[in-house]
């Protein structure tokens, strides 16, 4: 052996080998080791993403949480296949939370980082790839190898590949490496659902043709066009917004065509300078972001009353003792500009902030506000958002681009390195608790920790706290603020009951509305007034049923009725998705007597057209909010007066601030107070003090109708009055009596199986497993839910109540290994046992 290849030999026998653990997006509770091929080694570090492989033949996105020497003893290691980050998209704070988050709620890190991270950030054997809308192979400056052309131009034939089609096509090993090489040169997107595909928005601009720049031919061209008075106006329109005398650069960008149309101008000669070759028309994408770019009409000047000044000094005065504070403030008195009156000075400093929101129909209006305070130093992230645009936000976040964020419950698991305070607005919300896939998670108990892990402030805010956080502000654990009058000039709306059982009684009831609320409706109408009607339930009947034998119209997969929605003719499982056509005779016994049972928003919007004919009536709820700005339009069109009545669900419920509505009517509060659950009374009393704050907000009184068979029932002996402290001492009693929260602690565990029988006897068997080992008073015996069979599963649940002070953290292992001794016997081996921790 020569001395070279000795020497060499020995660098590399003293070389260190190096390893790291990689957390993947899969329900495993462990991370994995890989081995570092040597040309990364320089490059890695914590918090970065890895395509590694998986399994026999997967490759999957992971995000490397440690870095080591330590060789795995039970397996040999694979190498990584490629690094994606040349910084880190996860923070060192998240892997604390998504560690916590796994503990508390029986969950893996695993899930929490797929819920966490958006789909575009997870490259695995299961994603489909597709041309970026925005690449131009023309204007790249990037040299492209022959494969990388192969595949663009595949890409613009098929418009879409698998992850799989993508490695056969191309026919290399080093299918990740031209992936990450075709993602830097923003080649190629990676979406991991057909319907999420991503489409830019885009503006048509129109610029002058390059001939044109030259100041002589500009002149000849103007003394062409002066026997063309309207071409010559869109010209001259074009040299008054583009100043190409001075700055013949700025042609290039050109102007939007939209302006053209917003003052008037003739379409038609505009199109025929194009086709003259005068202007050329293209096209630009525009930002995904866009709010971000919007700059108008900003106003950074909060102004707050002495009431909201005062609330702020003593939220500050909180804060240097606690670091979570309650604010209690009644419906319009401006906790709002509260919250951003803090943020305001948390921006100002350099520290990021999260504002939360329960719903994001309500970021619709406040991201308006918003934006004219902040500009471009606010993010927006929810659901109704593309993947691509909740990547940008996610990446703005993690490089500290964007210190403010607006969002619902994912908004925590955002990557903040610089966290300084949290508002959790409605935090009574039941929208902040994640139900599935697992983590199960509470946004808003989330959001404790989160602050703890930042040394953050948390603010929680409501009209009506939840009896949780009411409670641990009473008793010392949060600081305690409050809010008793309404900003401005608004007061709080006179609040009337009306009795439905005298209503009906005198005939004075008409398609389920009362002679009083219809009259009052109509009084608004004619003053020019705007009005909200709520009804918790869409669709238009609840269920079709036979008059003659009874029969009812059931789902095929779930134990519940099929909600008739007129508008389609058809009958909907809210829970499966199943649909049929609705029947025109029973399907049981063939009679043609079939009635409608009960009212959905859908049925209410449509009688209330028949008594306001002349009246423009919306429907806002899940059915008319699935596209991307319903949410949007629907809001602006209420807003601007267009919309006179508006009828909703809980939605309409939640932080909506209207001028002009004057009245608010609620047709079945029986419904939300009969419902089978502990909680039923507390939420009823804040739905309904929560959609009575929309009224009267302004210096127009209003009021507030609530139409019931049970008038005398003691909750509206407390509404009228608004005393929510009132009803919740009453709740609070008959809580402590039968010991509920937050009294005790809640673990749910739920069987799921498609065979009835193995479902209840594994609850069966794994509840007497459960009381051997923490007794009766603590497990409650298993019971199917309120609806126990949907999509053809059948469900159990077993309930654990435990005292305060009890081991929670031995309580949870002393589930899991029950469970997986239960799921070794191979009658329950393909039970799915999920754990719900604190269920709302």
């Amino acid at each position: 052996m020569s001395q070279l290849s000795l020497n060499t030999f020995e660098e590399d026998s003293l070389r260190k080998t190096y390893f790291v653990q990689v957390l993947l997006p899969v329900p495993i509770p462990k991370t994995f080791t890989y081995r570092v091929p040597q040309k990364y080694e320089e490059h890695i570090q914590v918090g970065i993403r890895a395509i590694v492989p998986f399994g026999k033949k997967k490759i999957i996105t992971g995000i490397i949480s440690a870095i080591h020497q330590e060789a795995p003893n039970d397996y040999e290691a694979k190498y990584l296949l490629e690094i994606l980050d040349e910084f880190p998209v996860v923070s060192r704070q998240q892997f604390k939370l998504f560690e916590w988050m796994a503990q508390y709620y029986m969950a893996t890190e695993g899930e929490v980082l797929n819920v966490g991270l958006p789909s575009g950030l997870k490259l695995s054997s299961e994603s489909k790839i597709q041309l970026n809308p925005e690449f131009q192979l023309e204007q790249s400056p990037y040299i492209f190898s022959q494969i990388e052309e192969v595949v663009i131009n595949l890409l613009k034939k098929e418009g879409l590949l698998s992850y799989q089609q993508f490695a056969e096509i191309t026919n290399t090993k080093q299918t990740s490496v031209l992936i990450k090489d075709l993602l830097k040169k923003q080649v190629i997107m990676l979406i991991e659902q057909v319907q999420e595909r991503y489409k830019p928005k885009t503006e048509k601009r129109l610029r002058l043709q390059k001939d044109w720049l030259d100041k002589a031919q500009l002149n000849e061209l103007m003394q062409q066009l002066d026997k063309k008075p309207k071409q010559l106006d869109v010209l001259l329109k074009y040299l008054q917004e583009v100043p190409v005398f001075n700055d013949r650069s700025s042609n290039y960008t050109g102007v939007a065509k939209s302006i053209f149309k917003e003052e008037q101008f003739s379409i038609s000669s505009i199109s025929t300078l194009i086709k003259n070759k005068i202007f050329e028309e293209y096209e630009v994408i525009t930002s995904r972001l866009d709010y971000l770019n919007r700059q108008e009409n900003l106003d950074h000047e909060i102004t707050l009353s002495p009431a909201q000044e005062a609330c702020r000094d003593e939220l500050n005065t909180i804060f240097t003792e606690k670091d979570v504070a309650l604010l209690h403030g009644v419906t319009g008195s401006g906790k709002t500009e509260i919250y951003l009156s803090l943020i305001r000075e948390v921006i100002d400093s350099g520290s990021q902030a999260l504002f939360l929101l329960p719903e994001i129909a309500i970021t619709t209006q406040m991201i308006q506000r918003v934006r004219k305070i902040f500009g471009d130093q606010v993010g927006i992230y929810h659901s109704k958002f593309s993947d691509a645009e909740r990547v940008e936000v996610w990446q703005g976040v993690a490089e500290g681009t964007i210190n403010f964020v607006i969002g619902v419950r994912s908004s925590i698991l955002l990557p903040f390195n610089n966290l300084s305070l949290i508002v959790v607005d409605e935090e009574h919300e039941s929208s902040y608790k994640q139900y599935d896939p697992a983590p199960r998670y509470n946004a808003r108990d989330t959001a404790v920790v989160l602050a703890n892990i930042h040394q953050a402030k948390l603010i929680l805010g409501s009209a009506t706290p939840s009896y949780e956080s009411f409670y641990n502000a009473k008793t010392g654990k949060y600081g305690l603020s409050i809010l008793t009058e309404r900003y401005g000039e608004g007061s709080m709306p006179e609040i009337e009951v009306i009795d439905m059982r005298r209503q009906k009684a005198k005939k004075l009831v008409k398609d389920d509305f009362s002679h009083s609320l219809l009259a009052a409706l109509e009084s608004e109408m004619n003053k020019g007034n705007q009005a909200i009607i709520f009804q918790n339930r869409r669709g238009y009947a609840p269920y079709l049923q036979c008059e003659t034998c009874g029969w009812i119209s059931e789902c095929e997969n779930c134990s519940v009725s099929l909600t008739y929605h007129m508008h389609q003719h058809e009958l909907k499982c809210h829970y499966c998705g199943y649909r049929q056509k609705s029947p025109s005779a029973c399907l049981s016994c063939e009679s043609t007597a079939l009635v409608m049972k009960g009212f959905g928003t859908e049925k209410i919007e449509d009688d209330l057209k028949l008594h306001f004919p002349d009246v423009k009536i919306q429907r806002m709820d899940r059915d008319t909010t699935r596209k991307k700005y319903s949410y949007q339009q629907i809001i602006e069109s209420f807003e601007s007066g267009e919309t006179q009545i508006l009828i909703g669900t809980q939605m309409v419920t939640k932080g909506l601030d209207f001028e002009n509505v004057s009245l608010v009517g609620i047709v079945d509060a029986d419904r939300m107070m009969y419902y089978p659950d502990f909680r039923a009374h507390e939420r009823a009393f804040q739905m309904m003090l929560q959609v009575s704050g929309r009224a009267g907000r302004s210096h127009k009184k209003g009021k507030v109708w609530i139409q019931s068979f049970q008038e005398n029932h003691p909750l509206f002996s407390f509404l009228l009055k608004y005393d929510y402290e009132g009803f919740y001492e009453l709740q609070l009693k008959e809580r402590h009596s039968f010991f509920y929260p937050p009294f005790c602690r809640l673990i749910k565990i739920v069987l799921k199986g498609s065979q009835a029988d193995a479902v209840r006897n594994g609850a069966r068997l794994l509840h007497e497993s459960l009381v051997s080992k923490m007794g009766n008073q603590r497990v409650l015996a298993p019971h199917e839910p309120m609806i126990a069979k949907i999509r053809n599963i059948y469900h159990m649940e077993i309930w654990i109540k435990m005292e305060k002070g009890y081991p929670l953290e031995s309580t949870k292992n002393q589930i899991k290994s029950t469970v997986t001794k239960l799921q070794e016997n191979s009658q329950f081996r393909k039970l799915r046992i999920v754990f719900d921790v604190d269920p709302q």
